[in-house]
């Protein structure tokens, strides 16, 4: 075991900076606190933030003597350790400011937010503390793009290389392909789309009429394709056709890889998104999808008025298909082909490097390549035919 930890150690200080990294999150409901004059609940935010950062410290302090590059299976080894240890961490302040909680639905509801899952343990979502939703998405906005990426773009500051954390977070088969010569300029590339477009979708649901405790909550969960909600009705709390659209539009933005947004700004041209195989099949399956189940509504009469229907058809199936999870009305009332076509679609449909979960879109595309090549090796067995995607070779197909 001594052996072990020794082996293992450079891990653990790895961990620990993103431990005290990790500690920033606390202020944000702190700070809500404190502006809502909340004193009681800010100061169990704020002892969260100085338990956070004293545990990070004195892992450092045990550990700081052991520093070297990252190993493939260090990589993979401390993704495991943060998504355990962080949501330990997160589920603590919970036990103090959600009446009644035990200690399983709190880490429950921690693990929940950090690896945008969008489940909930919990009901009268209305009636908590601000502060406690305000912290529930704000773990989906942070875990949705992957606490991993912030660590590979700060650890060259640390002397400590990224590359393999980076291979071990990082979804999809083509995660060899660099977009910048150096890979925490790449990671921070993508944390800076990140931010702009939580930004747009902040200011958009301000504008459509969101107060700016929902409206920082929803762009944190919408972003983030988590589905946390501050009301039990979700987004059927509004019934505001101008929010639910906005929303399609950035759940519909954030199920496409950050990186191609992050090669049209490098290149200042739209043509990254239109020339990317996994994108144009992204957009025509959603548009699809949506047809399909818009036309099922109105010929099943679930909707008189084709407008509600084509609202409710792109809101649950965008929402579902992104694996969001954000409801407007119980589409399981609806006719049995469309609830299990939407499950279908959330386990395929987003981009690899979005926030959505699934298999990802590009490794439908690699299956269905694959198929296609074994078939004409089985009519042509000499033929020279490489699986190909975008124009690039797949590795190992």
């Amino acid at each position: 075991m001594q052996m072990l930890m020794r082996r293992h150690v450079h891990v653990l200080l790895v961990l620990s900076w993103l431990i005290m990294g990790f500690s920033l999150a606390f202020l944000v409901p702190a700070a809500w606190s404190l502006f809502g004059d909340q004193y009681r609940q800010a100061h169990v935010w704020l002892l969260g933030f100085g338990g956070a950062l004293g545990a990070g410290a004195l892992l450092w302090a045990l550990t700081h003597r052991y520093k070297r590059e990252l190993s493939v299976k260090d990589g993979f080894l401390l993704v495991n350790l943060v998504w355990t240890v962080l949501p330990a961490l997160a589920a603590v302040p919970l036990m103090f400011t959600v009446p009644g909680i035990s200690w399983t639905d709190a880490y429950f509801e921690a693990m929940s937010g950090l690896t945008a899952t969008g489940a909930t343990a919990l009901a009268g979502l209305d009636l908590l503390d601000p502060s406690v939703n305000i912290w529930r998405c704000f773990l989906q906005l942070i875990g949705g793009l992957g606490i991993m990426l912030l660590a590979v773009a700060v650890l060259p500051f640390l002397g400590l290389g990224g590359m393999q954390l980076f291979k071990a977070e990082m979804p999809g088969p083509m995660k060899d392909t660099r977009l910048t010569p150096r890979i925490a300029e790449t990671a921070r590339g993508l944390w800076g789309v990140y931010f702009v477009l939580s930004m747009a979708c902040l200011l958009s649901y301000r504008w459509g009429g969101m107060s700016w405790d929902d409206a920082f909550m929803h762009m944190c969960t919408t972003v983030g394709l988590g589905g946390l909600s501050s009301h039990d009705q979700s987004f059927g709390y509004w019934n505001s056709p101008t929010l639910e659209w906005l929303a399609v539009l950035f759940m519909a933005l954030a199920g496409i890889s950050f990186a191609r947004y992050f090669m049209v700004w490098r290149t200042r041209s739209p043509r990254p998104l239109w020339r990317d195989t996994e994108v144009r099949a992204y957009v025509l399956v959603l548009l699809a999808a949506i047809a399909v189940v818009w036309v099922i509504l109105l010929r099943q009469g679930q909707h008189v008025d084709a407008g509600h229907a084509l609202r409710d058809a792109a809101f649950q199936v965008v929402s579902v298909a992104t694996t969001t999870g954000y409801a407007t009305t119980d589409y399981l009332l609806w006719p049995t082909f469309v609830p299990v076509l939407m499950l279908l679609l959330g386990g395929i449909v987003s981009c690899a490097g979005s926030t959505g979960g699934g298999i990802k879109m590009v490794r439908v595309l690699i299956l269905a390549k694959v198929a296609s090549h074994e078939l004409v090796r089985l009519i042509h067995p000499r033929v020279i035919n490489p699986v190909t995607l975008g124009g690039m070779t797949v590795p190992g197909a």
